[in-house]
């Protein structure tokens, strides 16, 4: 809208202009040498302006001519790059669709095109990695590494290929350089992290965590968490070296992860070993009240020295309490029951987890038969239902478990990974296992016995309780007794003994094919000079059918086509 008004104010000017010119009267004479030129005002103006324009257009013409070539060279400089473009595009497409083929062709197309772009230095690094030439793709790396502007990704494209070849000591100078580049860069903190983590150097790392939360690329709760696991594996380190410098580990992961189960349970021991006991049994309720664990119900029980089995009873109980109907709690209070001599609390205490026991409570179980009544056998029976039961949580990381707490995954160098979690292969199943009715029902034969006679031989059962079956097939069949002979003498007497059962015999519920009742196959055999009997045609379902023969066309058609022929 501005842009019309003014071009009309400006033909308004114009024109005002050419009327005011139009109005003025006179004329002008112009005299040269022997040339004289008589006009008027309007038409001098006139003809000023076409000479102008004229001027105006010839030098156009001149400057468009000696602009060609130049313009010519930019032409021809964009239609490569529109081509290189085009060829880095369907180059990352392939790449991405996994045709290295593609990839390489459009690589090689880009490189010639467009040498100098990032893209085709990518494109042709990406194709060679995805072609399996390592030695071309470090190549094109290194030329990335040594501009400028791709430096932070040829550092990168370098690390991911020093951890293929498995060379840790040129990826993590890889990550650390990187790191000097970019301080805001992710992969290379995160990688230089690992690596000092897992040379236990805990004060290295703690370095990178601090700058990772100045850069913006931690969150203050994740950053105070991580560091709470740094200096709990310090405090862990130290605790046989420095303990001073272990408690003040401690002290400092408890303030940053109250929740940390090793953290709480290292920080009680050292206050409980200073007589700080109250101070001890809050951080390790803080704690459980987050997450019970069998670590923190041991350290509260003797987080006072010297206390007798019944007063550490009752100081379980009372951390139980904070989390009822928990099974941790449970095993925590059976255990110090069982300690304290109280087989009834203990009993109690696991009750409602008999049903579908853990191995842990299964194991408690064993020994509490064994602690209160004496009694072997049942013992034996619990130990029996724990290797078969569920399993009890643990510390899981990456599908790695660990008998202890590990800062660090050693499956991928991740930080604070392991949680304290059921292993995935414990989880029950939804399906039951299925047994016929006759089979849950069945009491097995009583075994038979050695019955020695002058003149006979006979199997005699012995009256026995009866045994739950452990496994049987529904075509198991009866065990038949073997009498094997003893030497002659007048006491003694064929000897009767069972053979177990077959593992697997025929079905007799499927009946086999009678094979008598088949009618022999006769061929039919021809002289050699005999052709034989034309064998009828038998139509298929996908033949053409046969055509009927054509009749002669009636009426006036047909008169004509007689007529003709």
């Amino acid at each position: 809208m501005i842009r019309i008004i003014l071009f009309l104010f400006l033909v308004g000017i114009v024109a005002l202009g050419a009327a005011v010119i139009a109005d003025q009267t006179g004329d002008v004479t112009l005299t040269w040498s022997t040339w004289r030129i008589e006009t008027s005002l309007p038409v001098l103006v006139l003809a000023f302006a076409v000479a102008v324009l004229a001027a105006m257009l010839v030098w156009a013409v001149i400057r468009s001519a000696l602009n060609t070539p130049e313009r010519v060279r930019r032409l021809r400089r964009d239609r490569r790059q529109r081509k290189g473009r085009h060829a880095i595009t369907q180059g990352l497409l392939a790449v991405g669709t996994g045709d290295h083929f593609a990839a390489r062709r459009h690589a090689d197309v880009a490189r010639r095109l467009a040498h100098q772009d990032p893209l085709a230095m990518l494109l042709h690094a990406q194709s060679a990695q995805l072609h399996g030439d390592r030695e071309g793709a470090q190549r094109a790396f290194h030329a990335m590494a040594e501009r400028k502007d791709t430096r932070l990704l040829g550092l990168r494209g370098l690390f991911v290929e020093a951890q293929r070849r498995d060379d840790l000591h040129a990826a993590v100078a890889l990550a650390e350089e990187a790191l000097k580049t970019a301080p805001a860069s992710a992969w290379a903190s995160q990688a230089v992290l690992g690596f000092r983590c897992s040379h236990g150097d805990w004060d290295g790392a703690r370095k990178i965590l601090e700058n990772n939360l100045a850069a913006g690329l931690i969150d203050p709760a994740p950053y105070r968490r991580q560091r709470g696991v740094l200096l709990t594996a310090r405090a862990l380190d130290l605790e046989t070296g420095d303990r001073d410098r272990a408690r003040a580990s401690a002290m400092e992961a408890v303030k940053f992860a109250p929740t940390l189960v090793p953290a709480a349970t290292l920080a009680a021991k050292f206050l409980s070993e200073n007589n700080q006991t109250r101070r001890a049994m809050q951080v390790i309720e803080a704690a459980w009240t987050a997450q019970p664990h069998p670590d923190l119900a041991d350290a509260y029980a003797h987080v006072r020295l010297g206390d007798s089995a019944l007063n550490r009873l009752g100081r379980v109980e009372k951390l139980a309490a904070r989390s009822p109907g928990h099974v941790e709690g449970a095993l925590a209070v059976a255990r110090a029951a069982i300690d304290a001599g109280e087989f009834v609390r203990a009993r109690e205490a696991l009750a409602p987890f008999i049903e579908s026991p853990t191995q842990r409570v299964a194991i408690l179980m064993a020994e509490l038969e064994r602690a209160e009544h004496g009694d072997g056998g049942n013992a034996r029976g619990w130990m029996l239902r724990a290797v078969h039961a569920a399993l009890d949580p643990a510390w899981t990381a990456d599908g790695y478990i660990s008998d202890r707490w590990r800062p660090v995954s050693p499956v991928t160098g991740r930080l604070d990974a392991f949680q304290w979690l059921t292993p995935v292969a414990s989880l029950p199943s939804d399906k039951a296992p299925v047994l016929d009715a006759d089979i849950l029902h069945e009491e097995p034969a009583p075994p038979a016995r050695l019955e020695a006679n002058s003149g006979s031989t006979r199997a005699v059962t012995l009256p026995s309780a009866p045994i739950a079956p452990i496994s049987s097939q529904d075509n198991e069949p009866a065990p038949s007794p073997v009498t094997l002979p003893l030497p002659a003498t007048p006491a003694a007497a064929p000897v009767v003994v069972e053979t177990p059962p077959p593992v697997f015999r025929p079905r007799r519920d499927i009946e086999k094919a009678d094979t008598s009742r088949t009618a022999p196959v006769i061929p039919i055999v021809r002289a050699p000079d005999d052709p034989g009997v034309a064998d009828e045609r038998l139509d298929r379902e996908f033949d053409d059918p046969e055509q009927p023969k054509q009749t002669k066309t009636g009426g006036w058609k047909g008169f004509l086509s007689r007529l003709v022929s």
